[in-house]
């Protein structure tokens, strides 16, 4: 962002009336702190801040409250958060868990922007987004203060407010790679990147899927969905790929919100924390300690992985001295344990249950999904017990019973909107925007599939009705671009609306912090992400450093959509149900991301890809991922791992269960 399109601060009144006010506390700090002028090996105190919050579940009631401050060392500005011991009413979070909420003395050299939150109803609170574009949770000021926070800060930091809103505030830096990046992705004046002219021919990634491929039983996957024409999308589908981009360029510049909200916690439902353990500690020594367990594993276990009919990357760039990987990752096979299995048909799944219909084991039921998958006919009966819509341990009578109720249930939901005249929706702006909204996104959501294709289609009218039901459902959240690509799939298998809205309902309990305006899941999942490819892929994660892609932008879309665009339909179904599993643990998608990179390591870095080269180049993988082999990487990245991996991912990090049941946005908590 240029700075001639920036502000000072000196043209907010509130600000320029609040500086006495922040002159007055920073003189208080001083005189009641000076004997903790030299914390820090020196650092001066200048700012303190009691009941300063964050809330690491939905609930307010289960906040975390803390000291708030500001050091000054060498010139150089430093904020810090850190939980009172011992004083929490959240039970269910350990002191050691409460821990990893703390933000260390982090210098404002660090900080790119500071999002202001003053909403009429509920607490004040800002949100501070670095330069490698993660955010730290946001910190609510229970007891007000927060324009007497930035006045300190700007009192030694230069900040100005965006032109483009009036809640953010840049720091410092005007020119960050990620800004440069983005204005080279304007609409209209340049093309979206998915329409862009790959460097695959298409023909070849289809003459490669006629071919055949790596999966057991795949054709017959395909064989199942031929009543509807499961048909090769079309090369260029321009509406679409416009609804994506823009998806992504707002994903990308983390714009937060379109708008204000005025519920406390419609904009906070997961944190974006930074996990101090691994901030303070240094992993290179894990990749060697991975790879000697992948060769231990490699000299008891026999291989059935398939040689890979490419070159491999060290041969193509042979000439480019690139890191070696840790894991050895291109030259030796990672997979132990079971094959990939055909998938599981209706005998199979029948005796999983008792003569009454319940789930005898269901960690059973859950490997043989994670391993082979599922028949298409049979999806519909097996789905909703994988996304939590019916329970395990149910029977048939009591699936049939609850399918009823929630049928009729789901009348009610859909004949509230229904039932707004036209003078209401006049006065209704919010129902009005969400409607256009999903009216845009559902007619350019898989329309090259033939079971969306065509004008005046059913289906698409049912996909409308479900999201138009679902934002009424769960107002708070409403409806986000990419939501009608997770439900298309859904109401495909299910084919009935009202069990697709109820399935699609129960995964939006896992995913729904995707699309939180202020992204807070998007940012907690990158930043894990980060700590998955630091421990498994030291070299490639210092790649990423050296060369502004930490902030793991470029797979902003792989975890949004849960790699929607990266693979047909089909294969995007078998990836979903492994997945729902959460038969390894709930992160698997994570690895999956790791399993890709890793597998494009040399050319990622033999070609030295920038920011701009490897976006592009990563959405151009669309289409070229084998599903199996990545899914069994996967798998094995995740084993190595271990507990050390599974430390990396902060609590409640999506696609995270919430902690406690009930709604998600109590309108009725202490707090409010």
């Amino acid at each position: 962002m240029e700075a001639s399109e920036l502000h000072d601060l000196s043209d907010d009144a509130d600000y320029t009336a609040s500086q006495l006010q922040g002159s007055a506390s920073m003189m208080r700090c001083d005189s009641e702190n000076r004997s903790s002028s030299s914390e820090h090996g020196g650092a001066e105190l200048i700012y303190l801040k009691d009941n300063v919050a964050v809330h690491p579940t939905q609930f307010a009631s289960e906040r975390i409250s803390g000291r708030l401050k500001l050091t000054k060392q060498d010139s150089l500005l430093f904020l810090s958060w850190i939980p009172y011991k011992g004083q929490t009413s959240n039970a269910k979070l350990s002191e050691k868990d409460r821990n990893l909420y703390s933000i260390t003395a982090v210098p404002f050299t660090q900080v790119r922007s500071i999002r202001r939150h003053t909403p009429p109803l509920g607490w004040q609170y800002v949100i501070l987004v670095l330069s490698s574009g993660l955010a730290f949770p946001p910190l609510y000021f229970y007891s007000g203060g927060v324009k007497e926070f930035l006045a300190i800060v700007k009192q030694h930091v230069f900040i100005a407010r965006s032109a483009d809103d009036a809640n953010v505030f840049i720091v410092n830096d005007f020119q960050s790679p990620l800004q440069k990046t983005l204005s080279s992705l304007e609409l209209p004046s340049s093309l979206p990147v998915a329409s862009g002219q790959s460097t695959y021919p298409l023909d070849e990634v289809y003459s490669n899927e006629n071919q055949g491929g790596t999966s057991a039983g795949g054709d017959n996957r395909v064989s199942n969905v031929s009543q509807y024409g499961l048909r090769k999308h079309k090369s260029h589908d321009p509406t679409r790929d416009l609804s994506i981009h823009l998806l992504e360029k707002f994903s990308l510049v983390t714009k937060f919100a379109r708008e204000t909200t005025t519920q406390l916690f419609s904009e906070n439902n997961v944190f974006g924390s930074v996990d101090k353990r691994w901030n303070n500690q240094p992993v290179h020594s894990y990749p060697e300690k991975l790879s000697n367990i992948v060769e231990e594993k490699h000299d008891q276990i026999p291989h059935s992985y398939p040689e890979k009919e490419h070159l491999s990357d060290e041969e193509m760039y042979s000439d480019i001295d690139v890191p070696a990987d840790p894991l050895e990752f291109n030259k030796l096979s990672l997979v132990w344990g079971k094959p990939r299995q055909p998938p599981m048909g209706s005998q199979e799944f029948t005796a999983f249950l008792d003569s009454e219909g319940r789930v005898v084991e269901s960690k059973a039921l859950r490997e043989r999904v994670f391993y082979g998958g599922i028949e298409h006919h049979l999806r519909k009966e097996v789905w909703p017990f994988l996304l939590g819509y019916h329970a395990y341990d149910s029977t048939y009578a009591e699936r049939e019973y609850l399918r009823s109720v929630k049928r009729m249930e789901y009348a009610t939901l859909k004949q509230q909107w229904q039932s707004i005249s036209r003078e209401q929706a006049k006065r209704f702006t919010k129902y009005r925007e969400r409607k256009g909204l999903i009216d845009k996104d559902v007619v350019r959501t898989d329309r090259a599939f033939e079971y969306y294709e065509g004008d005046d289609n059913l289906n698409v009218n049912s996909m409308r009705d479900i999201l138009l039901t679902y934002s009424f459902y769960n107002f708070d959240l409403g409806y986000c671009q990419g939501m009608s690509d997770y439900l298309s799939p859904i109401l495909f298998v299910m084919e009935d609306e009202s069990e697709a809205f109820w399935c699609f309902a129960a995964l939006m309990e896992r995913l729904g912090p995707n699309f939180n305006r202020d992204q807070n899941g998007m940012h907690t999942q990158l930043f894990a992400l980060s700590k998955l490819v630091e421990l498994l892929d030291s070299p490639l994660h210092n790649y990423f450093k050296q060369n502004d892609c930490l902030n793991y932008f470029f797979c902003f879309r792989w975890i949004l959509i849960q790699f929607k665009r990266e693979f047909e339909y089909e294969k995007t179904m078998q990836l979903w149900e492994v997945l729902w599993t959460q038969y390894l643990t709930e992160h698997l998608h994570l690895y999956v991301c790791v399993a890709i990179l890793k597998r494009y390591r040399s050319k990622i870095m033999g070609e030295q890809m920038d920011f701009d080269t490897l976006l592009k180049f990563i959405n151009e993988l669309s289409g070229h991922i084998d599903l199996d082999s990545t899914v069994r990487d996967a798998e094995a990245l995740c084993i190595c791992a271990g507990e050390n991996g599974a430390a990396s991912i902060p609590p409640g990090t999506p696609p995270s269960l919430p902690l406690d049941d009930g709604i998600l946005y109590p309108l009725d908590d202490d707090v409010l």
